[in-house]
């Protein structure tokens, strides 16, 4: 998708985005790094959009490392943006522990943590948020979320969204689209941002074209929002993550149907052309690789900022006249587009992924007062310590990360099983070595409305159909027959899986880790999990059992395991 040039373009781009280019002794780093020099920027055109996605509900600064793996197949296989590590920075041309190295790869992750500190932090782009309108003027700026905003912390889960609705409204968001947020159920997702039916005082537009009513395949929400900014209008198309009735409980939204939705989104370009739009923006949660598919299907679209894969690239990628914008996940980036318009079409743009470092930049006190009250009646539960760890706990990694592992064995331990399942989710927070592991990080890497920590006997034909149905979600060839996760992680087993096979033979060598004995297919085993979308599931909720995992367990030791051997073709 990037040609090498492209690569050498996007190093430049990547050290300004820091005003940093080389490596800085951790003592150094906060001293060296200012909140100016991650705005610094031309202005180009007449307007500018601001786009985050995917901050999981995350408040307030944590660490997050990028994924070591994450595995392209078929045409993406071995591009941007699935490469990784010191790859990446080969590729880009980064120079290993600079800033923009620490906040685009894993390599070296843990020493660069201690240096350049904490990423995100609501009040943190609120404040960049602010220095943008003042420099550009409100009437230029246009701030749009990509979606899964509303889960993934426990003040979202208790206040079912209204926390991080709030915390939109605050940075002056006024459109967004959705996933995670369906699992609170229909009703309460008319209740924060109506539809088209019941419309809410919301003044933030949720966008979701591609919703229908499954009966009458009525729209069920708006697809597109008119704006006016810099004397530019634009229309912004919201696309919902199409997949949400298969990858979530189809309860939770019994009456809704999903899908890319092609034909329905070339409707909505032409009335909006129609209606007056020079810039046309899908505001879309499909995925990068759905987006990219998607972007050489559909003409007439001038920008697409995807989400839901959590991929974050210095520069927006070209696909015949559409450009692809990826602005990470958990308030790590933001990302500023200007665009200048000329005779009512899209002349030039110029792009900035501003890194959220939290030290660097002094919170917004408007914000950090309403997350300190959104906060505060949890505030002692959440900062309560349950174990401490003397490795790195991480989620990110196409098949496996050290904190689904410590999941998997407070499923194996608290639920007396010999297999352990935990779903593939790229949301949740890393730990360093040292820190505690408090009841906050446990809800950041948990926390869903179907908690359910089941147990139930498979046999291993069953526990193989599992593998080879999650691993064709994920490494069809074809885009738009993949779901955008992790592989499921597993415990107590091992297997082999051939990327590259066709669908139903990928899975090979599935073995018992504790006696090395094969999984055989007509053999029932006990198995747990957790984030099941069977209405049958029951158990209890999956916190409860990492937290008595962890008292019991004190100290964690997590290293990275083999127990998954990856083959590919060619």
């Amino acid at each position: 998708m990037i040609t090498r040039r492209s690569f050498l373009e996007v190093a430049a781009a990547t050290a300004a985005a820091t005003g940093l280019a080389g490596r800085l002794a951790p003592a150094a780093v906060r001293q060296k790094i200012a909140q100016e020099q991650l705005l610094a920027f031309t202005p180009k055109g007449q307007l500018t959009i601001l786009h985050m996605a995917d901050c999981h509900a995350q408040l307030v600064p944590l660490y997050f490392r990028e994924p070591s793996l994450n595995l392209g197949v078929g045409p993406a296989r071995g591009k941007l943006p699935h490469i990784t590590g010191r790859e990446l920075l080969a590729a880009l041309d980064i120079e290993a522990g600079s800033a923009a190295a620490y906040m685009l790869s894993s390599d070296e992750y843990e020493a660069m943590a201690r240096g350049y500190g904490r990423v995100g932090g609501i009040d943190r782009i609120a404040t960049l948020i602010k220095a943008i309108v003042a420099e550009r003027g409100k009437e230029r700026v246009l701030v749009l979320d990509g979606g899964d905003a509303l889960q993934g912390s426990y003040t979202a889960l208790a206040s079912r969204g209204a926390d991080m609705l709030a915390v939109l409204i605050g940075l002056g968001v006024e459109a967004t689209t959705g996933h995670w947020e369906f699992t609170l159920g229909a009703d309460r997702i008319i209740e924060l941002f109506g539809d088209l039916d019941r419309p809410t005082s919301s003044p933030i537009a949720f966008l979701a074209g591609n919703v229908r009513d499954a009966d009458f395949d009525d729209p069920v929400f708006p697809s597109t929002c008119l704006f006016e900014r810099g004397g530019v209008s634009i229309a912004v198309i919201g696309q919902a993550y199409p997949y949400t009735a298969v990858a979530n409980p189809r309860r939770m939204i019994p009456n809704w149907s999903f899908g890319i939705r092609e034909r329905e989104l070339r409707a909505a370009i032409s009335a909006a052309r129609a209606a007056g739009a020079e810039v046309i923006v899908l505001l879309s949660h499909n995925g990068f690789d759905v987006d990219a598919k998607l972007a050489a299907r559909v003409a007439g679209i001038d920008i697409i900022l995807t989400a839901h894969t959590h991929e974050a690239l210095p520069q927006p990628v070209r696909i015949g006249t559409t450009l692809l914008v990826a602005s990470g996940s958990h308030g790590k980036f933001l990302s500023r587009l200007d665009i200048e318009v000329d005779n009512g079409r899209v002349r030039d743009v110029a792009y900035r992924l501003i890194p959220v470092l939290a030290d660097a930049i002094a919170p917004d006190p408007l914000l950090a007062k309403l997350i300190a009250e959104i906060r505060a009646p949890h505030a002692a539960m959440l900062a309560t310590e349950l174990a401490h760890t003397d490795g790195l706990l991480y989620r990110r990694g196409t098949f496996a990360g050290t904190l689904d592992d410590l999941i998997c064995d407070a499923l194996l331990s608290e639920r007396d099983a010999e297999i352990a399942f935990s779903p593939g989710f790229r949301w949740g927070g890393t730990l360093l070595a040292g820190d505690a592991v408090r009841w906050e990080d446990v809800y950041n890497a948990t926390a869903i409305t179907y908690p359910a920590a089941y147990r139930t006997l498979m046999s291993g034909a069953a526990i193989k159909d599992v593998l080879e149905d999650v691993a064709d979600n994920l490494f069809n060839v074809d885009p738009y027959y993949q779901q955008g996760g992790d592989m499921v992680r597993v415990g107590g087993m091992g297997y082999t899986i051939n990327v590259d096979a066709a669908m139903g033979s990928r899975i090979t060598g599935m073995s018992m880790l504790n006696t090395g004995e094969p999984i055989a297919a007509e053999k029932y085993y006990r198995v747990a999990g957790w984030g099941s979308v069977s209405e049958a599931s029951n158990g209890p909720p999956i916190w409860d059992v990492i937290a008595n995992h962890l008292r019991r367990r004190q100290l964690l030791s997590p290293q990275p395991r083999s127990s998954v051997k990856i083959v590919r073709a060619g």
